[in-house]
């Protein structure tokens, strides 16, 4: 009994996507280290924070299994996600269109009632935009992900704006000038180091016909976008973060936000070193040899995302440390 119920929690996990619950984490440190301002008890910190995060959790579990249905198709032909497939066809998609139907409820009812007791409106709002939009990124008829410039957009917004501002008015009720800096900076990093996975899914892309915003440009101009995108995403997240730690009762702290260019300099290393590949590729006859090398290479991208994102909110927990410390 024990080892049914296990295998059907590991097979949910990987239909949800689990390995996205550690960025859901960063966007949650994030918002909470920009809004929360003291005088609060540590008991409402904590509620407001096991609400936020179970919103953006469930919200990103909905999202991703809608994909996982979506694309059960497509997934077929693709040996990559040959585990994902298998996972789907285990669980069962009638057991996963259920889930799907009572998480979305369920999320509904807590955002319900975390707008009440805040009194703010804003964030169903913002709920019902960002769930509305990463579903229909997905599922037909819209699908956003094949629609070129649609599908960056709606990623930006459902993946680095909308947790983030969520988890933000969770706690304060105006945005600072230097929280917006921020959030351009995320989410000019956030489509920054995706582009590498649509690099590495390139070829299959191409295959299957889907546009994906890569396919469309090409893999020379995309990887030249992405270095671009992560540079100007840190320029704007240093930036806001050493001003902001600066007013800070510790100024000395600002001098931890160095790690940002730091582990920029490290994963840009990286992508330039896509971009050359890919500017070899097409100036070739797009040689096999270079396709296998591009694709190893981009393979790496989530330990990239990873020190990225967990730079990111190292800075944010020195930020929250720093608005308590005497």
């Amino acid at each position: 009994m024990n080892q049914a119920l296990f295998k059907t929690i590991k097979l949910f996990a990987i239909v949800s996507r689990a390995e996205f619950l550690l960025p859901n984490l960063g966007s949650l440190i994030m918002g909470l280290a920009w809004g929360a301002t003291p005088p609060i008890s540590l008991i409402n910190l904590l509620v407001l924070v096991a609400l936020s995060f179970t919103v953006i959790n469930l919200s990103s579990v909905i999202g991703a299994q809608a994909n996982t249905l979506s694309d059960y198709e497509l997934d077929l032909r693709d040996d990559r996600k040959k585990s994902l497939v298998e996972a789907l066809n285990s669980f069962g998609q009638g057991r996963l269109k259920m889930m799907l139907t009572v998480e979305f409820l369920l999320t509904l009812a807590v955002v319900f009632v975390f707008m009440l007791i805040q009194e703010k409106p804003i964030l169903l709002f913002m709920w019902i935009t960002g769930i509305s939009l990463g579903y229909i990124y997905s599922t037909p008829p819209a699908r956003l992900k094949s629609r070129s410039w649609l599908a960056p957009i709606s990623l930006i917004l459902v993946l680095a704006v909308f947790p983030v501002l969520f988890s933000y008015y969770t706690f304060a009720s105006e945005p600072s000038p230097l929280f917006l800096i921020s959030v351009v900076g995320l989410a000019l990093t956030v489509y920054g180091v995706i582009i590498p996975t649509e690099i590495r899914d390139y070829f299959g892309d191409k295959a299957m016909g889907i546009e994906t915003m890569t396919a469309h440009l090409g893999l020379q101009k995309a990887s030249l976008l992405s270095i671009i995108l992560l540079s100007l995403g840190g320029i704007f997240m240093g930036t806001a973060f050493s001003l902001e730690l600066l007013k800070a009762s510790h100024p000395e702290l600002s001098a931890f936000t160095l790690l940002i260019a730091i582990a920029n300099i490290i994963v840009l290393a990286k992508f330039k070193k896509l971009y050359s590949l890919s500017k070899e590729y097409e100036s070739s006859n797009k040689q096999n040899s270079l396709a296998e090398d591009i694709t190893s290479l981009a393979a790496h991208n989530p330990r990239w995302i990873m020190m990225i994102t967990q730079t990111y909110s190292f800075l944010s927990i020195i930020l929250l440390v720093s608005k308590f410390l005497p």
